[in-house]
């Protein structure tokens, strides 16, 4: 970050503007415009050192990534795990359990209207990366589309999934006129996103891709764009601006574990950019959150990598059932919950070949079976569900 950049102490610009709106009731209220990004500040000293100490640690999460046997076992769950935590910030109740239960098509007991929320959360984090890797630019388009896919089903269906709000919303409270923040009104919402697109394309100038990803995520909260699901696209929007910034090969790193731990500090944070321009205390949380953030995955990956090499040697031990049971290991390592149905159709093996090696895998202690049941039973690789469901639980 240069000496003088979109940061600083000084908080004397404006950070936007309040215009009186009438909302249905018939209340006039005020809703709050902000200014068009960047922020014209410097960058302090101490901001550019948790800055500098989060980029480090981005760096050591994307060589990481170079070096894990196969990514792709690591990011299925990861993808998963944002999916749960940014939808419990919104109020939902499934577990990351419940969403693997659920895409066996084998999940009694699971809230399903919050199992399906989650499932279109992961449908729209991967169709906005894959859309990236095809060279699609990163845009309001893009992230309608998201949004569509996003609110496709459940509780959401009903609020333009796809659309930019055509009225009124607000943050908090019943009602406009006692809520706790009042996004721009809807007749300023297309200019606002499309100045906003303009930012994430260097216009009108290019900052870091780190710093843009702070900025942006706070002005696209602010603005509010949608009527329903703001939060999750957000959050969302900070893993596409750092893949679009090519700052990390493989999109490991989400935040919603960090703003779901320190949820009062994210929102007073937020509040602290709107109501006094407090850009610099907002960018060291954020860089904090970062650090951190990529610290815990490169932590994750070893764990996991530790885990698989073990078990595998204790496989590799077992005898002559050593050969199917590592087949089936492999693929308990793509995903911690099979059935013996679902894991002869990954392998291609035998049911009666995939039911000894799952049994060879209970008897070591690396798999259980968790329903209870003779039929539809559902085995979970304990061990490598519990370090990936970390700070998942329920709040």
């Amino acid at each position: 970050m240069n000496k003088r950049s979109a940061t600083s102490r000084r908080e004397n610009k404006p950070p936007g503007s309040y215009v009186t709106v009438s909302t249905v009731g018939g209340e006039r209220v005020r809703a709050f415009v902000p200014a068009a990004l960047p922020p014209d500040m410097e960058s302090s000293a101490d901001l550019r050192r948790t800055f500098d100490a989060a980029l480090l640690a981005l760096g050591r999460l994307d060589g990481i990534s170079a070096f894990l046997p196969d990514p792709d076992v690591f990011l299925y769950t990861y993808v998963r795990k944002e999916a749960v935590l940014s939808s419990q910030i919104e109020g939902t109740q499934s577990s990351l359990s419940d969403l693997l239960r659920m895409e066996l098509d084998e999940a009694p007991g699971v809230p399903l209207d919050d199992a399906v929320e989650v499932s279109n959360y992961v449908a729209a984090i991967e169709h906005g990366l894959a859309r990236l890797r095809e060279g699609f630019p990163l845009s309001n388009r893009l992230l309608r589309e998201t949004h569509e896919i996003l609110l496709r089903s459940g509780r959401g269906a009903a609020k333009q999934p796809g659309a930019f709000r055509r009225s009124q919303n607000w943050i908090g409270g019943t009602r406009p006129g006692n809520a706790a923040f009042v996004p721009p009104p809807p007749e300023r919402v297309e200019e606002l996103m499309a100045a906003l697109e303009r930012f994430l394309h260097g216009q009108p100038v290019d900052v870091p891709p780190l710093l843009k990803a702070g900025l942006a995520h706070v002005q696209f909260e602010t603005i509010h764009p949608f009527l329903d699901g703001n939060g999750r696209v957000g959050r969302l929007l900070i893993a596409l601006i750092l893949a679009t910034e090519g700052v990390l090969r493989e999109p490991l790193l989400y935040l919603s574990l960090y703003f779901k731990q320190h949820r009062s500090a994210y929102y007073e944070h937020l509040s602290g950019v709107r109501d006094r321009g407090a850009w610099e205390e907002w960018l060291r949380f954020f860089a904090e959150g970062v650090r951190e953030t990529a610290e815990g995955a490169v932590a994750t990956a070893r764990r996991l990598s530790e885990l698989f090499a073990r078990d595998s040697a204790r496989v590799h031990a077992a005898g002559r059932s050593a050969g199917s049971a590592a087949r089936i290991l492999a693929a308990f390592r793509e995903r911690p919950l099979w059935t013996i149905a679902r894991l002869k159709a990954a392998t291609g093996l035998p049911v009666p070949t995939v039911t000894r090696a799952v049994a060879a895998l209970e008897k070591l202690g690396i798999v259980r079976e968790t329903t209870g049941r003779r039929r539809g039973r559902v085995f979970s690789y304990n061990a490598s569900l519990k370090i990936l469901s970390e700070g998942t639980e329920p709040l």
